[in-house]
């Protein structure tokens, strides 16, 4: 199972476009929140199962908070972060994250690539596609695969 994960569009599509054709093929897409607009965009683009949440930016969107669900045997928890105070500290979405007893963490807000595994629990942050504000200031997302195995890897990409 192979799944995009991007985060912080702002409603621009070009860097949103690059993304999907450099991943290929995908089986899910997640978008951690400001979208600011482009949910019509994104369903009429993106062919395979979505999750979307709402941003801070995201003021007239009918996009949920946050959402848990399943991906394979593991369950991801989504939110765009802003109510965990994730660009002071991201040991806020950790707790939160124990607490729902999640596998995965997703969230943005930042605009920048976060990675980082503990306590049984992965949290990561793909970064901004239109924004970056991390050194170098490209474009990101992350690509998670699941293999039959059950086994997970995560890519963080950069646009080229």
């Amino acid at each position: 199972m192979r799944i995009l994960i991007v985060s912080d569009t702002h409603g621009r599509h070009g860097n949103l476009d690059r993304a999907l054709e450099e991943a290929g093929e995908i089986d899910v897409f997640i978008h951690l929140g400001d979208v600011e607009g482009g949910e019509e965009y994104i369903d009429a683009v993106v062919e395979c199962e979505k999750h979307m949440v709402r941003g801070n930016n995201d003021f007239f969107t009918d996009l949920p908070r946050e959402e848990e669900f399943y991906l394979d045997k593991y369950k991801v928890f989504i939110t765009h972060g802003h109510a965990y105070y994730v660009s002071l500290d991201p040991e806020y979405i950790f707790e939160e994250g124990q607490a729902r007893k999640a596998d995965i963490v997703m969230y943005g807000h930042t605009h920048r690539p976060f990675f980082e595994q503990k306590n049984g629990i992965t949290v990561l942050n793909p970064g901004s596609l239109s924004f970056p504000r991390q050194e170098g200031r490209k474009g990101s997302y992350m690509l998670m695969e699941i293999a039959p195995d059950g086994a997970v890897t995560y890519d963080q990409r950069y646009l080229r």
